[in-house]
Order: structure tokens, then sequence, then C-alpha cells
């Protein structure tokens, strides 16, 4: 049975190492949005970042926390997230960066966007660096021209219409996640942000995005490489032969 957070929202963040971020982060998601929960999900981080969480868990009857064995790849934690938020029956679930990448102050639009007064309702809303007034700031050329090359070509294979698709920072509406079948789910890293973008258009899901100015880091450290980078063009190319060949 859902819990009584039944018509609330969920914020999710997964975690390694953020001991650095996530005090300030879990104090400017609540400033911006108080009538959320938190929910942590960490994978055995060594600098004290479960252990930070818990003990404000013990004081603050809003923050979760998810503790893992060991790096398990982006695209579990956040599937691990999700799971919990049907499970507690939560009603949207948002996913937010814990190095401040994904600033709290979008919060509201994202969460207010899905229900717009006298629209359609919205199953996923995307917080988007390529729409009128989105952005980012302090991006090399190449890493500029990087993202938005991954996103032409996740765009183009993945038959998928917004602009902004390989970005993280979401909000889902929890019914329409609960139509996938998790376990079908390839991808473990970065990929998995188009991914789940493809399986929830093969679901028939709406789409909607806001803008965002997206910042790098400013504490700790990237957990990014080549490797995984190379592995989720890989595995964007796999769906899209899927979409080509009709499965």
């Amino acid at each position: 049975m859902p819990s009584l957070s039944a018509d609330k929202t969920l914020v999710m963040t997964a975690t390694y190492n953020e001991l650095e971020n996530l005090p300030s982060l879990t104090e400017e998601i609540f400033r911006f949005a108080p009538q959320v929960d938190l929910l942590v999900v960490d994978d055995n981080s060594p600098d004290g970042t479960g252990q930070w969480c818990d003990r404000q868990a013990a004081v603050d009857p809003r923050i979760h926390c998810l503790h893992r064995q060991g790096k398990l790849g982006l695209g579990t934690a956040i599937v691990a997230g999700m799971r919990y938020a049907l499970e507690q029956g939560y009603r949207y679930v948002v996913n937010v960066d814990a190095d401040f990448s994904h600033h709290p102050k979008y919060l509201p639009a994202m969460i207010e966007g899905m229900d717009p007064p006298g629209g359609p309702s919205i199953d996923v809303m995307i917080g988007s660096r390529y729409v009128p007034g989105g952005g980012v700031v302090n991006w090399p050329l190449k890493r500029r021209l990087m993202s938005r090359g991954v996103n032409l070509y996740a765009r183009w294979l993945l038959w998928l219409k917004p602009k902004d698709c390989s970005g993280g920072y979401r909000c889902y509406r929890t019914a329409t996640l609960a139509k996938l079948d998790f376990d079908q789910i390839r991808s473990r890293g970065y990929s998995f942000q188009e991914e789940i973008l493809w399986l929830l258009r093969r679901a028939g899901a709406r789409f909607g995005e806001t803008p965002i100015i997206f910042a790098d880091r400013e504490k700790g450290t990237s957990k990014i490489n080549s490797r995984e980078a190379v592995n989720a063009l890989r595995i964007i190319l796999r769906l899209g032969l899927q979409n080509l060949l009709g499965r």
C-alpha cells in the first residue's frame, strides 16, 4: 500500500563522495521546495556522505537514505530511487545531481509544469539547457560541441523530440514510470538518461522542457570518464537499431 506521501514529490540524488556538496544542496532544496521529501542514494561513499545523511534523517522526517554496497553506476542509482518512489506512493520523483549543476531554484517550475492549468499533463519535465532561456556557463567550446553532438545523435537515433536528451535534471510522473520494466534497462551509467526517455516515448509519455542554466561543480570531482562516454554512444546506437528493426 502507498504511504501517506501519495500526493507528494520525492527529490532524489545519487551520491558518491559528495559530503562537500550535500549539506548545502539539502538546505537549498528545502528552501525552494519545502514540501518535498529528499532521498539520498549513496554508493558507500568513503568520505562519510551516507553517515551524514543518516544523522539528518534522524532529525528531519523529510530526509531518507538508501545505502548501496559500492559504486554500481548512475543509471542503477536513479532506478533505485524510482523504485523507492513507486513503492512509497509518491506522485512525482525529481532527479537532481548532487554537485549543484542542477540548482534547486528550478524545482518549483519543474514540479508545477507537470500539470499546467488548462493544458495537457506532462509525464516527464526536463530541465533543459537547449530551450529559450536555458544555457550553460563556464563550458569550453569543445564541451559545448560534444554536448550538442550527443543530443543530436540521441534525438536522431531514438526518435526523441526534446531538445535536451542527455541532461539528468528531470521530474517524472510515477504513474508513467510504473508502465516500464526496469529490468530491461541496459544502461548502468550516463546513457541511462537517453534510454529512459526512449522507453518512456515507447510507452506514450508526454515530454515537457523548462529552461535551466547548467553550471559545473565547484566542489568535489566529476565521476564521468571517456570509457563511460564511449559505452553510452554504443548503447544509444543499439537502441536506435531496435527502432529501425521495429523491435
